[in-house]
């Protein structure tokens, strides 16, 4: 009897153990709602009014975040629906940009769309300093925290993360919490991502690859030339090339 008392001891141990380790998510995919506020980050525009009261509010997309312990790919959902005022308003968020992860070395590589080329970027990942909060929110199911970071010095993030996922990291390569980031939001960018659907211990070691197609810029002629091309796309003018740098390699893909 005492035998047996004793195996079923360690048997719910064990159980207990098993539960805990599984409480912590290693690997698997989280699906992201994009939202831009379209009126909003077109208010200073020349839009008749007209055309504006026939805007959609936001502009959605979705996006998926692929991760194990230690890497990411993050990009978009092709055959989800995106509104079509995406079309007639091209914001940040292009359809091919894509962002791969590495973080035990702390290098990530941009795939990034460029008036009709595609471009391979490969940088450290940036910092993010946060400050957290005790403030919490559950996200597709998570109870999450929440903290508040910046960026270019004045601009403020707002994220939620939860600890049940391992891998620190999160949407469009924001990183550096105590876990995964499910919530976000940019004021400034008018823009929110939320986790709406977490697959846990599933395993898609198979999609964590760095991009390949795209045009190389490791020399600094090839750089050089990105960011004259890059200017012109984004019709800047009379900006030191390391400012122009600095939003060719942001956060936003």
């Amino acid at each position: 009897m005492k035998i047996l008392i004793q195996s079923l001891f360690f048997l719910s141990i064990s159980i207990l153990k098993l539960n805990a380790q599984q409480f912590f998510i290693p690997y698997g995919r989280i699906t992201y709602e994009k939202r831009v506020n379209i009126q909003r980050s077109t208010a200073d525009w020349n839009i008749p009014d007209a055309a504006r009261e026939k805007m959609k509010k936001y502009r959605i997309s979705e996006w998926e975040l692929y991760f194990d312990m230690g890497r990411s790919l993050y990009k978009t959902n092709k055959k989800a629906h995106e509104n079509d005022n995406s079309m007639l308003f091209p914001l940040p968020g292009e359809s091919g940009n894509e962002l791969y992860s590495s973080y035990p070395d702390q290098r990530r590589i941009i795939k990034k769309g460029i008036m009709g080329e595609d471009y391979l970027l490969s940088d450290t990942i940036p910092k993010v300093a946060w400050k957290l909060s005790q403030e919490l929110r559950i996200i597709a199911g998570y109870e999450c925290r929440k903290a508040i970071g910046r960026i270019s010095d004045t601009i403020y993030v707002v994220a939620f993360y939860t600890d049940e996922i391992l891998l620190k990291g999160g949407p469009e390569g924001f990183s550096g919490l105590p876990g995964m980031i499910l919530g976000l939001a940019i004021p400034r960018f008018n823009t929110t991502w939320f986790a709406t659907k977490v697959e846990g211990f599933s395993n898609y070691a198979d999609q964590i690859v760095a991009p390949l197609r795209g045009k190389k810029t490791d020399s600094d002629k090839d750089l050089q030339k990105l960011l004259e091309i890059y200017s012109r796309y984004q019709g800047i003018r009379n900006e030191k090339p390391e400012e122009t740098r600095k939003r060719l390699f942001g956060f936003l893909l």
